[in-house]
């Protein structure tokens, strides 16, 4: 197996050792996105609604550099630091996917890098 990456240009940098994007040949598993502006490099101000599409905006660059788009997710993991964003965050998601919807799993931490209130990571079956 060769592990092949993506890298989007128009998604925030890397904070870390990692790749937008791997894939070994099947699914192509992204990264964990956090709502950082990719112009500025910084957390967006706002509530978990604004990070939110912050995070899915970030997951649709890398997806685009990957030749796919949102209806190519099969599964998403959501992580909040807080449940009480839990239904903000779910309005917001409910924008930008649509029926049938990816499988999800959704957990609160004790925190996310930079002071995030979310962080999604995500698996796409892009060309299936």
């Amino acid at each position: 197996m060769t592990r092949s990456t993506v890298t989007a240009a128009a998604a925030p940098a890397a904070i870390g050792p990692y790749s937008h994007a791997a894939t070994g040949g099947g699914p192509l598993f992204l990264s964990g996105q956090t709502p950082i502006d990719p112009a500025t490099g910084r957390l967006v101000d706002g509530d978990v609604t604004v990070q939110t599409r912050r995070v899915l905006d970030n997951l649709e660059a890398v997806l685009r550099a990957a030749g796919g788009t949102l209806a190519d997710v099969v599964k998403v993991n959501v992580y909040l630091t807080s449940m009480d964003d839990f239904a903000a965050m779910n309005a917001a998601y409910a924008e930008a996917f649509t029926e049938p919807f990816p499988a999800r799993t959704t957990v609160a931490v004790a925190g996310l890098p930079l002071g995030a209130r979310v962080e999604i990571e995500a698996v796409a079956a892009i060309g299936a």
